[in-house]
């Protein structure tokens, strides 16, 4: 869709528009992650960094939520079929890195980098559309895209411990249906934004849908699925 970042498969088409920046651990929590990856794929993605800031820190990892700009070209004519610049009003794309929200190469492609570097990356089809290619997308099939990238900040994942303990009130190591429901209610007031009445009841009834799995009525730290092994 238009306004997103190339993707295998929509995060929550329906609802995403509806949810700001602030949102996004519990737009997240709706849409179970799936890391993807590997070092033998690593080897695969050609990186050429373009610019390296002299300070470097703190550096990307799966799990971060990153804010880029990027711009894709067909290797084969060198033609563009994706500009961030000319998406949502020029603003950079805010996606977390390494669970599947973008194209496999490009999950690669962006790790261990810094605010302000500036990367060109060749990804194969089988980082990225493979045989199917993208026909909404003007991807054919067999495609090895090209992406110029400038990552502009890492900060820490809507599921690091440090989200999950902003909603985990009391501390008890797994979220309660009425912790969620409110920060939902605090996230909605800040951003301010006009919603129907039944949105706060329909995001939270699908967040313990997709999370819930053993259906205790809570999301414990393994539901929630902090990344890199952090410690709760």
């Amino acid at each position: 869709a238009a306004g997103t970042v190339p993707r295998r498969r929509p995060l929550r088409s329906d609802m995403g528009p509806e949810l700001p920046l602030l949102l996004l651990p519990l737009a997240l929590l709706a849409a179970p992650a799936r890391a993807e990856g590997g070092t033998a794929a690593a080897a695969e993605v050609q990186i050429e960094v373009l610019h390296l800031p002299e300070a470097c820190s703190p550096k990307s990892k799966k799990g971060d939520l990153l804010n880029a700009h990027y711009d894709g070209f067909l290797a084969s004519d060198g033609s563009k079929f994706y500009c961030s610049r000319t998406q949502n009003e020029g603003h950079p794309k805010w996606f977390v890195l390494g669970v599947g929200q973008v194209i496999k190469g490009l999950d690669i492609a962006m790790m261990n980098m810094c605010p302000g570097e500036k990367r060109k990356v060749t990804i194969p089809p089988s980082l990225a559309y493979g045989q199917q290619g993208y026909a909404q997308g003007k991807i054919p099939p067999n495609a090895t895209l090209i992406f110029e990238i400038e990552l502009y900040a890492v900060n820490k994942g809507p599921r690091s411990v440090e989200a999950f303990n902003q909603i985990d009130k009391d501390g008890d190591k797994k979220l309660s249906e009425l912790e969620i429901s409110q920060y939902l209610k605090e996230e909605f007031a800040r951003d301010g934004k006009k919603r129907h009445p039944s949105a706060h009841d329909e995001i939270l009834a699908d967040i313990f849908k997709k999370n819930d799995h053993d259906r205790d009525g809570f999301i414990s730290a393994k539901e929630y699925n902090v990344y890199q092994h952090d410690e709760l």
